[in-house]
């Protein structure tokens, strides 16, 4: 694979043994123990996907976080505290990919990573080329880029997923159960993490995120595209 993943982590054995298991796979991977130096790792040399806690020592996770996505798109998995569904929640508002709650398997976090990574890529459900377009937005699958009449819109992998999957399925409305399944490839999960990865495509897309053309709810039911006139 050779992709480099910077695990972010102040309990060392921790991080010593999600390192170990994500270089079984194949993966180089480096530790850091505060949010800091986390950051500026990640600025001088962007990894290709970054583990990271949410409570850490001088710069927290939420705030490494919302400062790398000022820059880049890098996918990032957070490390959240069992049964906090406000920091699962704000962790995604934020920008974060995928999370996995605390004690964790640490298979189950190669698992997540490896899905991430592939959407990131493109290689799962909106594999391929062509361009989907609606109006003034154009989704190049291919080059995994969004625009928006003239502006380039920056989109983490699973909002790219998630918004070519509605897309190519307009006017069809799913639940978030099914968004779940489709998208991000659970059988089973927080469906708060569909609404707040619509929330965020809502935020960049539509002119007004509080009364949304394109990503419409369906009440008692969840959500589907609707391709402006």
């Amino acid at each position: 694979m050779n992709t480099r993943i910077l695990v972010v982590d102040d309990d060392p054995t921790v991080a010593e043994v999600v390192a170990r298991y994500l270089e079984r796979d194949g993966h180089q991977v480096e530790c850091v123990g505060d949010g800091a130096e986390a950051l500026r790792r990640a600025l001088a040399r962007p990894p290709d996907l970054m583990v990271l806690d949410l409570m850490l020592p001088k710069v927290d996770g939420l705030q490494v976080c919302r400062k790398l996505r000022e820059r880049w798109p890098v996918p990032v998995i957070m490390l959240t505290a069992l049964g906090e569904e406000i920091d699962r929640v704000v962790g995604l508002e934020t920008g974060a990919d995928d999370y996995v709650t605390k004690p964790f398997s640490p298979r189950e976090l190669a698992l997540r990573v490896r899905s991430v990574l592939r959407r990131a890529r493109g290689a799962t459900g909106t594999a391929g080329t062509g361009v989907l377009r609606d109006a003034d937005l154009a989704v190049d699958v291919g080059a995994h880029e969004v625009r928006l009449g003239d502006a380039e819109i920056m989109l983490t992998a699973r909002e790219f997923d998630l918004l070519a999957y509605l897309m190519r399925n307009p006017r069809q409305a799913f639940s978030r159960a099914q968004l779940l399944d489709q998208v991000w490839g659970w059988s089973f999960g927080d469906s708060s993490t569909v609404t707040v990865h619509v929330r965020r495509l809502r935020e960049k897309i539509e002119p007004d995120p509080t009364t949304p053309q394109r990503i419409v709810t369906v009440w008692g039911v969840g959500y589907r595209y609707e391709p402006l006139p």
